[in-house]
């Protein structure tokens, strides 16, 4: 079992009165915080399997710290819906931060996902490549030179981080960006960024990716074996507590980003692309709570963590059990009744914690283990779905992006059918005049 890091502070900064849940907030902490207490201890992963290494030469990129190495190995396959045929359940497990401290919760949910046909989203926060010794290269928006609202990494957890950022990619998952100081809750986070202020973050974030051997002399590490550039391997990311999404998705338009997660909220239907920008919204969703007909919570593990220190009041550790249960259970309701009805995704987020005795982090183990084996089920990363959605006929995705959250369908051939059209284009080539069927429930303040 694992212990608690530290009492988490709740800030709940808005409540989306529509639907009647909380959106995320965080007190300034984020995935690795207890990296300087428990480090981790430097070994690298061992070697992957054969599949698991770079298809093409190796090809370094500035100074060696990234490299293009051709294909992404373990991808599936895109192939357009049949006629009749029902949707994959898609789901999509993504880790906000995703530093390697000393829990190595990264290389552990790398091994679950492999083991269970699973493959998921990271997004990296940038400054977590970065010794804390040279945080003053960092300056975010509106922040002073070396200023974060989450800890810079100890030496130990940045290298351990850059060795699991290249074993994951190699399996097939997907490194985003959670960009970098992760300020929340004032006038100057992310919510009163401009388009050009998050475009600065961003490439910042990129910055310390693409230079970490530099930045911490780590010569014996083979590069990243990607290409970090916005539009190439970074395709999307979320924002720091869900703030700022419309000026983020702008600078993210102009940078070639395909999708964003950044949305404070939405339900349990298809995807739509952003009015302005043509790029896929992914949102954290709206799934029922476990034993209440009337009562939902986002699909991220803070928010189950509000909910039941809400309802419950403090943690009881002999309640571990049920608590537990009952964030599996919350996971569970949202599966079944995408899986059972409209096969619209499953976005569930995560952090890299142990909030109250770790067990939001067994519950998604759960959850893998539980799902994405069965029958029809693909637990994919953001970018996988944003290739599959693409692939398919714009006349059919429209047709699902007009089901309801568990809406039956009872025959498949009224919504999947022949069609002549091409697929759907990418965000990049897009019109910004094209409409937006995007409507989700926005935060009240």
């Amino acid at each position: 079992m694992r212990t608690v890091r530290g009492a988490a502070v709740l800030v709940v900064v808005a409540v989306l009165a529509a639907i009647g849940f909380v959106v995320f907030a965080k007190d300034g902490k984020d995935s690795g915080n207890s990296s300087a207490k428990n480090p981790g201890n430097g070994n690298p992963s061992a070697p992957g399997k054969e599949s698991d290494k770079p298809r093409g030469p190796v090809k370094p990129i500035g100074d060696g710290s990234t490299a293009d190495t051709g294909p992404q190995p373990n991808q599936p396959k895109v192939e357009k819906l049949k006629p009749g045929e029902k949707p994959p359940q898609f789901v999509i497990f993504s880790w906000d931060g995703a530093a390697e401290d000393g829990n190595k919760l990264v290389s552990e949910f790398s091994k679950l996902s492999e083991a269970n046909k699973a493959q998921m989203t990271y997004f990296l926060s940038g400054i977590y490549t970065l010794p804390k010794t040279k945080k003053a290269m960092y300056t975010g928006p509106k922040h002073a030179a070396g200023a974060s609202d989450i800890n810079f990494m100890s030496d130990e957890t940045v290298r351990n981080t850059i060795i699991q950022m290249r074993e994951v990619w190699l399996k097939g998952n997907e490194i985003g960006t959670h960009f970098n100081g992760h300020f929340c809750n004032s006038a100057t986070s992310g919510k009163s960024w401009s388009p050009a202020d998050w475009k600065n973050e961003t490439e910042q974030a990129v910055k310390f990716v693409q230079n970490w051997k530099t930045n911490t002399g780590y010569a014996d590490l083979p590069p990243l074996p990607f290409d970090y550039a916005p539009g190439k391997e970074l395709i999307g990311g979320r924002a720091p507590c869900l703030e700022g999404q419309p000026n983020l998705m702008r600078a993210a338009k102009e940078m070639g980003f395909r999708y964003d997660a950044s949305s404070p909220g939405g339900l349990q239907v298809w995807p739509k692309r952003g009015k302005e920008t043509g790029i896929w919204d992914f949102p954290l969703q709206s799934l029922p709570w476990p034993g209440s007909p009337t009562k939902s919570q986002l699909s991220m593990d803070y928010n189950i963590m509000y909910e039941q220190e809400a309802v419950h009041g403090k943690f009881d550790p002999s309640k571990k059990d049920a608590w537990e249960k009952e964030a599996h259970d919350f996971y569970m309701n949202g599966f079944q009744r995408a899986y059972t009805t409209n096969r619209a995704p499953l976005f569930i987020g995560n952090h890299f914690e142990d909030w109250n005795g770790g067990i939001y982090m067994n519950a998604v183990r759960d959850t893998v283990t539980s799902v994405c084996t069965k029958a029809d089920v693909r637990c994919v990363t953001f970018r996988q779905l944003t290739d599959w959605l693409e692939g398919q006929d714009p006349a059919v995705i429209a047709k699902l992006q007009g089901l309801g959250v568990g809406q039956n369908v009872t025959d498949w051939n009224t919504i999947v059918n022949a069609s002549a059209q091409s697929p759907n284009k990418p965000a990049a080539s897009r019109s910004l005049a094209e409409p937006d069927h995007a409507v989700l429930p926005r935060r009240q303040d």
